[in-house]
């Protein structure tokens, strides 16, 4: 029976998504073919054996237009015979393609498969893709949301009061992510997964000094009078302190056999065990993380217990911890490496970087089952479990 493994891992250090920031000279082509040239160097695969790229992205619009990840395969120096494409699933899309290159090993589509994404939110700011539009839904989705939508961060308010997480809970949890960040990158953690880019090394967006004596001091990232009166039980504690930057980065994983891997000679970091997506309340929106998980280990066939490791995608603490209290996970084996709030949020490059820092940790670790859960605009989530080889 087929299965599909990850031989490599990688990722570039993750910059501030603003104009001064450590990597926004690099065009979003360059980036992600960093990492796709690093790739191939780090396994000595020949790239014309690769069958497909799949790369998310985000805000498919100006320099990240026109199928990225095609011209960043071009970029990479890879022969003109090796096909790509960009899909978006939001948050998670580059989470999505690595389920999509997994499931074509497994089914025999392919042999050999990259999985990645990339965003410059420095030269592509956030929302890109709609300005000069009337905006993305139609008439059907106003008469189904008479009320209307709303944006992410007021998403992640309702999240607070639903599950009633108060401001000093999120801000600890903040804390903790630049904590174990900082402690990551000085133990050396970071080292095998990061592709330093022009003299860029490290995650720009890490405060090892941040407390929450220091997070506390910040405003409301999101008050709006409307919104208030819409919905009183918001209690306005998400900040831009307990909730994920905006950043610039790329990350890639090489997919393939284990029949392939040993006949190539190729070390596997992890096997892809199972897989799963969902949608859930878009008004909540980001509470998907909860089915997905939920729907993943029954996929499995396993339980929260058999989970050494878990990787959950820190758009906002809300998020992390209203899953932590609807699943029971113990949160000293979540994010061990800090999470999104420290690292950096560069959209379409995120899922595939939680998943080469969670490789990475289970090897460190000797994690036998990992999971990981990202949630996604518009209420939709991945998960999928990792095990080790």
């Amino acid at each position: 029976m087929r299965d599909a493994v990850i031989v490599e891992a990688v990722r570039t250090p993750i910059g501030k998504g603003k104009p001064n920031g450590s990597l926004a000279h690099v065009q979003p082509v360059e980036l992600l073919a960093h990492t796709l040239r690093t790739l191939v160097e780090r396994t000595g695969v020949d790239p014309a054996l690769i069958d497909d790229v799949i790369g998310g992205t985000v805000s498919q619009v100006g320099e990240q237009a026109a199928n990225i990840t095609r011209y960043a395969v071009l970029s990479a120096g890879f022969p003109e015979t090796v096909p790509a494409t960009t899909v978006d699933r939001q948050c998670g899309s580059s989470q999505q393609a690595v389920h999509f290159a997994a499931q074509g090993v497994l089914s025999g589509a392919y042999d050999m498969v990259i999985a990645c994404g990339v965003e410059s939110m420095s030269r592509v700011p956030m929302g890109s893709n709609v300005r000069g539009t009337e905006g993305p839904f139609g008439p059907g989705i106003a008469a189904r949301f008479p009320e209307g939508l709303v944006q992410q961060g007021i998403s992640a308010e309702l999240i607070a009061a639903k599950w009633g997480l108060s401001r000093a809970q999120m801000d600890a949890f903040a804390a903790s992510s630049h904590q174990k960040a900082a402690a990551a990158w000085g133990n050396g953690l970071f080292d095998a997964e990061v592709a330093p880019l022009e003299g860029v090394t490290r995650d720009e967006s890490v405060r090892p000094a941040t407390t929450t004596e220091v997070l506390a001091g910040l405003k409301p990232a999101y008050y709006d009078p409307a919104y208030a009166e819409r919905f009183p039980q918001i209690g306005w504690s998400v900040t831009a302190g307990n909730a994920s930057p905006i950043n610039d980065g790329a990350s890639a994983v090489l997919i393939t056999s284990s029949e392939t891997a040993a006949r190539l000679g190729l070390r596997p970091l992890a096997r892809l065990h199972s897989f799963a997506v969902t949608g859930s309340d878009p008004l909540l929106m980001l509470t998907g993380v909860v089915p997905a998980t939920e729907k993943v280990l029954r996929k499995a066939g396993l339980t929260l217990g058999d989970i050494d490791l878990f990787e959950v995608n820190e758009a906002f603490a809300s998020v992390v911890l209203s899953w932590q209290q609807e699943t029971g996970a113990d949160l000293s084996r979540v994010n061990v490496h800090g999470g999104a709030i420290a690292l950096g949020h560069p959209l379409g490059a995120s899922g595939t970087r939680l998943t080469t820092t969670l490789v990475h940790a289970m090897r460190e670790r000797g994690a036998r089952y990992a999971l990981q859960t990202m949630c996604e605009a518009g209420g939709l989530a991945n998960a999928m479990v990792l095990e080790a080889v």
